[in-house]
């Protein structure tokens, strides 16, 4: 009997070896496919156009209005590079307007984001959603002292940023998600600036490789910010609606082929002011298993919905709420027919 209970014993011990080995080596499968990804971003100031072609494109009879008085300021951007160099500036879709680049990660990666502040004041970056300690939080330098909260012209701070479990879609949500970044030595100055954009992760094992960590159950991806830019302390001229930096449609470039399945981040910034519900003509969105064609944003709000492009034509795209449509946060979107249309 005591023989028995022995052999028990060594088979138990046997066994659970071999449960914690496996265990180990999955995580450490895990650990070895992540990433680190770099990205190297300026701060720049330049001057923006919110309505470049100078015109109501989309009631051109009915011209800008107050907001057509002065349509250019001087805002400060984000601005993607290829290397430390700080020479060859990474090129960004028509539609993205006045975002920043978007940054992206697999879940269980880590950002390094290279910030070189070539503005004329301190500066940083500060993301939502993603992991990160003290020293790379981009805020609350009075309090901290960490040099990458308050970055001096001229001056770099690499920020190290883990997209980790709790970074990454959970249980309802869709296989990538949206989260934003901006500065935040003053963060409300910073923001109606211009110093705002995009982190997208995708869920481990969702991800088109581990060099493309776009989802793969996506063909095109679309961001839209919605946001009030104050331009004049209040004086309804300089209240800029606009939906990435654009007024009257002149954001362009929201192009999709039918079929396409079709995935929009939606940022909400700003005030009070700042209530948004956008909304698409000819197709609906799931918005977490709920069929819509209005999401509501609150400032700072964050939301991944997904369509599929099944109705051919050109559509208004814009917020609902009747203030802003008059003022100008308003665009379109084409879903381009094919041959047996």
């Amino acid at each position: 009997m005591s023989q028995s209970k022995n052999n028990i014993t060594v088979i138990f011990l046997f066994v659970l070896l071999m449960l914690s080995t496996s265990i180990l080596t999955t995580v450490s499968a895990s650990d070895s496919t992540s990433s680190v990804r770099e990205y190297w971003i300026a701060a720049e100031k330049v001057e923006w156009d919110y309505a470049p072609s100078g015109l109501n494109k989309i009631k051109p009879s009915e011209g800008l209005g107050p907001w057509g008085v002065t349509t250019k300021y001087i805002k400060y951007r984000y601005i993607q590079y290829t290397n430390g160099s700080y020479t060859t500036k990474v090129p960004q879709p028509a539609w993205m307007g006045l975002l920043g680049p978007q940054l992206r990660a697999i879940e269980g990666d880590t950002l390094l984001v290279h910030f070189k502040n070539m503005a004329d004041k301190p500066l940083s970056m500060h993301p939502h959603g993603v992991r990160y300690k003290p020293s790379s939080d981009g805020a609350d330098f009075e309090f901290t002292n960490e040099p990458g909260a308050k970055v001096a012209p001229g001056d770099s701070f690499t920020y190290k940023w883990k997209a980790d479990k709790g970074s990454a879609p959970a249980k309802n949500d869709s296989s990538s998600i949206v989260w934003a970044y901006h500065s935040h030595v003053n963060a409300v100055e910073e923001i109606y600036d211009g110093l705002i954009g995009t982190i997208v992760v995708t869920k481990k094992g969702k991800e088109r490789s581990t060099d493309d960590p776009r989802p793969k159950d996506v063909d095109v991806e679309f961001t839209t910010l919605y946001m009030v830019f104050d331009e004049e302390d209040g004086k309804e001229g300089g209240l800029m609606h606009a939906m990435n930096g654009y007024i009257f449609g002149n954001l362009e470039g929201y192009v999709v082929n039918k079929g396409d399945k079709v995935r929009w981040y939606l940022i909400g910034m700003g005030s009070e002011i700042d209530l948004h519900t956008s909304h698409w003509h000819g197709q609906t969105v799931v918005d977490q298993g709920r069929r819509t064609d209005v999401v509501e944003l609150l400032p700072t709000s964050m939301k991944t919905v997904n369509m599929k492009a099944n109705n051919p034509g050109t559509w208004l795209y814009h917020c609902h709420v009747t203030d802003h449509i008059t003022a100008g946060m308003i665009a379109r979107w084409t879903v381009l027919r094919d041959k047996h249309d």
